[in-house]
């Protein structure tokens, strides 16, 4: 895939790795557009960035999806890639009544928000030489933590979804690629923190980055960075001991 001269669009992306995605693209000499929920932080990445451009959108909501479509469409006719990056991370416990009200805000945001946007670029995108697609999954959607059981089965989703797509976009101009990340030093995650301002830990963003426009740059179309690719690889082993140590 060619960085350069491209038309991005980023969902989620005021901040971690939507942030760091649109930073990389820039540099590389892309145009790109940012999509989010928080004006502030939008203002500012516009004001500092001359070839950012950005849209307020609550990605859960099929209204604002429509809105933002037809927004990039018609703005920025030369569109030719969509990250589906946002995503939402809460604890569950099955074993007593859930409050559905976050469960749907996990499956909207991470699985029905993607599959919608996709629907509603992917003719536009096959108008375009060269094109992609890039969905954002997680070490998790093959090796599950048992406590955040909705999130890791969204992004278990969203890695059978990426097969599907690439099939039926297989005689198209449009690449698609889904990248994995491990645990990415990030405020996702933040619902289950006292201090909300705090991040999680893991890989520091700057190297995950660096590793994900490698594989976009050389096609490589299903790419696990660092701990995700032993969390595919051996994802049995690993959520037999990942679970006995990790206390949701």
């Amino acid at each position: 895939m060619n960085l350069k001269d491209n038309t991005v669009l980023i969902t989620g992306g005021t901040s971690g790795i939507g942030l760091a995605f649109a930073e990389a693209f820039l540099k590389e000499g892309s145009t790109v557009l940012v999509c989010g929920r928080r004006a502030n932080r939008l203002k500012v990445l516009e004001e500092k960035h001359a070839n950012l451009h950005t849209k307020i959108c609550d990605i859960a909501k099929a209204e604002d999806r429509e809105e933002l479509a037809t927004w990039a469409t018609q703005n920025f006719p030369a569109l030719n890639v969509l990250i589906n990056n946002a995503g939402v991370q809460l604890k569950a416990d099955m074993t007593r009544p859930v409050d559905l009200s976050r469960i749907y805000s996990e499956i909207d945001t991470n699985i029905v928000a993607p599959v919608h946007l996709t629907s509603l670029l992917a003719t536009h995108l096959q108008t375009k030489k060269e094109a992609a697609i890039v969905n954002i999954s997680s070490g998790l959607a093959f090796s599950p933590l048992a406590f955040m059981p909705v999130y890791c089965a969204s992004k278990a989703a969203i890695h059978s979804l990426t097969l599907s797509l690439r099939f039926q976009l297989r005689n198209t101009s449009v690449k698609v690629f889904e990248i994995a990340p491990p645990a990415v030093d990030t405020e996702l995650g933040s619902d289950r923190r006292a201090d909300k301002s705090q991040s999680h830990g893991g890989m520091p963003v700057a190297e995950f980055i660096a590793a994900a426009m490698h594989a976009l740059r050389n096609d490589i179309f299903e790419e696990a960075v660092g701990g995700a690719k032993e969390s595919r690889e051996k994802r049995e082993a690993i959520f037999q001991a990942r679970n006995e140590m990790i206390k949701g």
